[in-house]
């Protein structure tokens, strides 16, 4: 089995857990406008571009294709979430879709809503360079460059908290007060929330929420994770059409993700967008999907 309870608490994890949500409470201490427009700007990078557009949709699933200076760009972007490197990342979500709430998923709700929230990281024997998720991600380990993305992860977030520090401080008009505000808002703060919003994917839309589809997990369409992510809420939906780009498959059902998508193939940037979703085409039979690809 992929997945299973150690028993034993991984304190590698617990502690910069902890001390991210100290001081993303502290942030609250030290507002600034500015710090706020940062945390706005890298929260887009990291969660939206990062996140959704490129761990997910298009290194997981190949929901679409793009030159591989945009693809590794939108990758480290997503290293600003903290995490993990793509590796980790895409072995996981790739193992999750194959063993949906069953016996080996990372994180089912039916292994309990905590444990699907975040106790899968702490007492999991899955970890960051587990070599069991190698088996799922043989495109991503041929590439130099997410090998060593995986293994230096960490790397682009600490170098921006330092940017920020260093900025706030020491350009014109600048205080300590703005620099430590810069980085606790788009760095602790916007990271803490980011990290509760992914795994709230894991768990909420597992548990609450629609079903469109009568899939064989418990996945569901959960608008207000929606929201919150981008559009990686309308969880239903992606199970049943995993490869589509789009996952808000009604016009209420809003997915700034696939709209930035979007945007790069206006942009001459993304080719082979696919577009899967249910087929409403008088004589369709029940449960039927059409696919389009888009930029082609």
């Amino acid at each position: 089995m992929a997945q299973q309870h150690t028993g034993k608490l991984n304190w590698q994890l617990v502690l910069p857990l902890v001390i991210f949500h100290l001081l993303a409470l502290s942030a609250l201490f030290f507002f600034t406008w500015s710090g706020l427009a940062i945390a706005a700007v890298t929260w887009v990078l990291g969660t939206n571009i990062g996140i959704g557009m490129s761990y997910h949709r298009q290194l997981t699933h190949r929901g679409f294709h793009t030159p591989k200076w945009v693809e590794y760009g939108m990758a480290l972007c997503a290293t600003l979430a903290l995490e993990g490197g793509p590796i980790f990342w895409v072995g996981v979500h790739r193992l999750h879709h194959q063993v949906t709430d069953k016996p080996g998923d990372p994180h089912s709700p039916r292994d309990g809503a905590w444990w699907s929230h975040l106790g899968w990281m702490l007492w999991g024997s899955l970890h960051n360079h587990d070599p069991i998720l190698d088996r799922y991600v043989p495109d991503l380990k041929r590439q130099r460059f997410y090998r060593v993305l995986s293994r230096w992860h960490w790397v682009p977030l600490t170098t921006l908290g330092f940017a920020l520090l260093f900025a706030g401080v020491f350009a014109q008009g600048g205080s300590l007060y703005r620099g430590v505000s810069w980085v606790l808002w788009a760095i602790f703060l916007r990271v803490t929330i980011g990290l509760h919003v992914t795994w709230a994917v894991n768990s909420a839309t597992h548990m609450w929420g629609s079903r469109r589809f009568a899939t064989r997990d418990d996945s569901r369409n959960n608008w207000w994770v929606a929201l919150l992510s981008g559009g990686e809420g309308w969880h239903n939906n992606h199970h049943a059409h995993p490869v589509s780009a789009r996952h808000g498959m009604a016009w209420y059902e809003v997915d700034v993700n696939y709209w930035g998508i979007r945007l790069l193939g206006f942009l001459g940037l993304a080719k082979k967008i696919t577009v899967q979703g249910p087929d409403h085409q008088p004589g369709a039979r029940p449960g039927s999907a059409t696919t389009r690809i888009l930029h082609g």
